[in-house]
């Protein structure tokens, strides 16, 4: 397998402050790694940077080899880079067809040239993502009566519209019901196995961590602390004692493992 997205020494600092602190991961194609650690880690700075949100303050971000470090977010999206976020980003005022019909526009250059036949753009192909997502049957309902896991389905759908080599889910099962999270990361486990899609993520949820990721980081006040699998992850005594405060919830989530 090659890599996908190779990170080398990204740091970002606010003043005296090092949110993220010389990290260094790749990520290879096909694979599902989750990126954990407690509030205030540097998860969401690091998202940031790799999307270009924000520049960091020091290190490179490589795509596929390609250094995308300083570019800016619609670059970085038409470089193959898919994001969904902690909350929800569609158009309310839409139809479910219709969002993914938008992102599809965009993806093929036809922003300038839609109208008034924007409705009539692409929806074959909305509709096929849609019934990926399980959201076929929902197509011509508007966002603003949708359940929140279902918006969280709708979003993951808008962003496989642009057909990313690399998808970045921050925390993809934020206020989701236990069933949601389940269902949609066993959703994107198989989207990653089926299609080649690489995928990083962010979750605080363990029993979703420890089912579907492939491989798991750890990062503690900015610093990459453990890289490894789910079991090296979970047997991990600093991870154990510094994220989880000796590791009640690992234990927990293991016990419901195995039951």
């Amino acid at each position: 397998m090659s890599a996908v997205l190779t990170v080398e020494h990204l740091s970002r600092s606010f003043g005296a402050i090092k949110a993220v602190d010389d990290v260094s991961f790749s990520l290879e194609q096909g694979e599902l790694l989750a990126l954990i650690g407690p509030n205030g880690a540097g998860k969401s700075t690091c998202f940031n940077m790799l999307m270009g949100q924000l520049k960091p303050t020091g290190g490179v971000v490589k795509l596929n080899g390609e250094k995308i470090t300083g570019l800016l977010p619609r670059q970085i999206w038409r470089k193959g880079v898919g994001r969904t976020f902690q909350i929800t980003a569609t158009y309310s005022s839409m139809t479910v067809v219709e969002n993914v019909q938008m992102s599809l526009i965009s993806h093929h250059r036809r922003i300038y040239s839609m109208l008034p036949y924007a409705h009539k753009l692409y929806r074959t192909r909305a509709l096929e993502l849609l019934d990926t997502v399980g959201m076929a049957d929902q197509a011509d309902r508007h966002c603003a009566v949708l359940a929140y896991g279902d918006l969280k389905r709708l979003e993951l759908a808008v962003a496989l519209a642009h057909e990313p080599k690399l998808l970045l889910m921050d925390e993809p099962t934020a206020g989701m019901a236990p069933r949601e999270r389940i269902a949609l990361m066993q959703l994107t486990a198989d989207i990653v196995r089926d299609q080649g899609v690489s995928c990083l993520f962010t979750e605080h949820d363990m029993d979703v961590v420890f089912a579907h990721a492939h491989r798991i980081m750890v990062l503690n006040r900015g610093q990459l602390i453990a890289d490894g699998s789910v079991e090296e992850i979970r047997n991990n005594p600093q991870v154990q004692e510094v994220y989880l405060g000796g590791g009640m919830l690992f234990h927990a989530a293991e016990e419901k493992a195995d039951a």
